[in-house]
């Protein structure tokens, strides 16, 4: 079982800063461990305050429901009020956040953690945290929610993007 070490957390998150920077960003980071534990936070300067609160929970998302934020949001919206009682249980150490810079952390096929990126626009924290994970060597696919073994991408035949078959059924498994 591979582990997210404080090194490669620390790495992520360098690389992230820097991803963003490069954008003229000023964004925080967070990387989690697979059971959504804070490994490294970091703040860059002219980051809004409550970029780092955003950035955790992005990133505790991502490692508790095992899928990127990006994949979760139509489940989301078809399902509200399922995933307003998510953050509820007792169990929810941080809100569950279905969107845009909130990345799994994937390494031979094991999940092992999460990225959040919080500061840009919904689509530049995407882009910086997908654009850091692809560099350094992580995997950016995942199969979609009920379809064993099918990676994400281009839409699959007969199913939509969070598991429902084109005949309206869903598969509620999680």
């Amino acid at each position: 079982m591979s582990t997210l070490t404080l090194d490669a957390a620390d790495e992520i998150v360098d690389a992230a800063l820097k991803r963003a920077q490069s954008l003229g960003k000023a964004v925080s980071v967070a990387v989690v461990d697979a059971g959504g534990f804070v490994i490294s936070v970091r703040r860059s300067d002219g980051a809004r305050p409550l970029t780092p609160d955003i950035a955790r929970a992005k990133a505790y998302t991502a490692a508790v429901m095992q899928r990127p934020g990006k994949m979760l949001k139509k489940w989301q919206e078809s399902q509200p009020v399922f995933f307003a009682q998510l953050s509820q249980l007792p169990g929810a150490a941080l809100p569950i956040m279905a969107t845009e810079g909130s990345v799994t952390i994937k390494k031979d096929g094991e999940i092992i953690g999460g990225l959040g990126i919080a500061g840009g626009t919904a689509d530049e924290d995407q882009q910086v945290a997908d654009d850091v994970l692809e560099s350094l060597g992580y995997e950016l696919e995942f199969a979609a929610w009920g379809v064993a073994g099918t990676p994400t991408g281009p839409k699959q035949s007969g199913t939509t993007d969070n598991g429902a078959t084109d005949n309206g059924t869903k598969d509620r498994g999680a």
